[in-house]
């Protein structure tokens, strides 16, 4: 009976839980309904809308949505700069025409090239320039000429005291003096072979004595003019009295003063440099040339030197010499460039820029670098209208690499063209001044 009781009381226990979890499971699923009824509800309300704008085409929606938004917040597009604007037309009055001084040049092709730039350096020409040094020591008592000054051959740059000249002429003196002895007794030798009073051996012994101190006085005469002593003090100097101590040594060659380390007081001996006499009519660019372009540069190309100094200036040489040593870090080698240089522009250690052209098989289209003028970033140049004096066409072009004097036309010109090379940068300023911004 207890057992039977016992099960009585857990039967409404097991069935009060399973009530409670039937209720839980009931409100999870009414959640889960009323979640999904909303979605539903929020698509059909989308489709609605958008149905009835399609079916009303008339009616505007002034609503903006989130795009539109966007759109009419963002600033409108530039319009395509890709085309080039038109020619414009320029026209100069027929005073300032006659003022201006137009000169036009046709346009060309040529063949096209390639250009290797390398950096480099101004050098004196090594072949060109001469240390002073003298071949007789002494102190230095006068040096005539400053750094940087121009001196022509043979002007005095040195003048030194020196005991070894005066010795020299001493003994150019004596040596002299026994060539006259021996000149007078060979005279009377002779004449005693004449008569029989002398024998050929005493003659030609005294001849012999006679040949060798005229070489004599003649070295010593050539030491005097080597220390600096001109011809005629040679010819004026048949005395003591007349012995100077002064060596003038003049500049051997035209040139500049590039180096000077003399002054007044030195003591110098021979062979020490004084002065150094450099030709800077012609100069030497060096740069370093890289492994891949030794087929495109060889002696004998042409290079244009250009340089920030002198932007609108360009300076033009050939390759004299290329080192057949290649440094092992850098991997390029040292390219020798010769350049007149008669102005003096180019000045020993500045920096430039060489161009080396290198021909093609194509040819291009290339403008006069005159010719061509800056409105901004634009390039344009100007062409004259024929039989129309004083009316000319301002055009758009785009240029390419420089060749020599000019630009290659990579659009805007074709061969055959005639542009305005002197007097386009006043035709610039009339463009400028005509414009509706200007």
């Amino acid at each position: 009976m207890e057992r039977e009781d016992r099960q009585v009381g857990e039967r409404p226990r097991a069935r009060s839980g399973r009530s409670r979890l039937v209720r839980g499971l009931a409100g999870g699923l009414l959640a889960i309904g009323l979640v999904a009824l909303g979605v539903a509800a929020g698509v059909w309300g989308e489709r609605r809308s958008a149905g009835g704008r399609a079916s009303n085409p008339g009616r505007q929606d002034t609503s903006p949505l989130p795009g539109d938004v966007a759109k009419a917040a963002a600033p409108a597009a530039p319009a395509s700069s890709a085309d080039p604007p038109g020619d414009v037309e320029v026209l100069l009055p027929a005073d300032a025409l006659a003022k201006v001084g137009i000169k036009t040049a046709t346009i060309a092709a040529v063949a096209s090239s390639a250009s290797v730039q390398v950096p480099g350096s101004v050098m004196p020409n090594a072949y060109r320039e001469v240390k002073v040094t003298p071949i007789v020591g002494g102190i230095v008592t006068k040096v005539p000429v400053e750094l940087g000054a121009a001196v022509r051959r043979g002007a005095p740059i040195v003048v030194l005291f020196s005991a070894e000249l005066a010795d020299a002429q001493t003994k150019y003196l004596s040596m002299a003096a026994m060539l006259e002895a021996d000149h007078r007794k060979l005279e009377r030798t002779q004449q005693l072979v004449a008569i029989g009073a002398a024998s050929r051996q005493e003659l030609e012994e005294i001849t012999a004595v006679h040949t060798s101190h005229e070489t004599e006085v003649e070295s010593a005469r050539q030491r005097l003019l080597q220390l600096g002593l001109t011809r005629n003090q040679m010819d004026a100097l048949n005395s003591p009295a007349q012995v100077v101590s002064t060596v003038t040594v003049p500049a051997p060659i035209d040139g500049v003063i590039t180096g000077r380390t003399a002054n007044s007081g030195q003591v110098v001996a021979m062979g020490q440099e004084l002065v150094v006499v450099t030709d800077l009519s012609n100069v030497w660019i060096i740069g370093d040339l890289y492994e891949q372009d030794f087929q495109a540069v060889q002696v004998g190309s042409e290079a244009t030197i250009t340089t920030p100094v002198y932007a609108s200036s360009t300076f033009r040489g050939r390759v004299a010499y290329i080192d057949p040593r290649v440094d092992a870090q850098a991997r390029t080698a040292k390219v020798r460039v010769e350049v007149p240089n008669r102005d003096g522009r180019l000045r020993l250690g500045m920096y430039v820029s060489m161009v080396f052209m290198t021909r093609g098989k194509e040819r291009a289209v290339v403008v006069p670098r005159a010719a061509v003028q800056a409105l901004g970033e634009r390039m344009v140049v100007y062409l004259p209208v024929k039989d129309e004096e004083g009316k000319f066409i301002q055009r758009e072009i785009r240029v390419g690499q420089p060749i020599g004097d000019g630009y290659t036309v990579l659009a805007g010109l074709e061969a055959g063209d005639v542009v305005v090379t002197e007097g386009s940068f006043f035709l610039r300023a009339e463009s400028l001044r005509n414009s509706p911004s200007g």
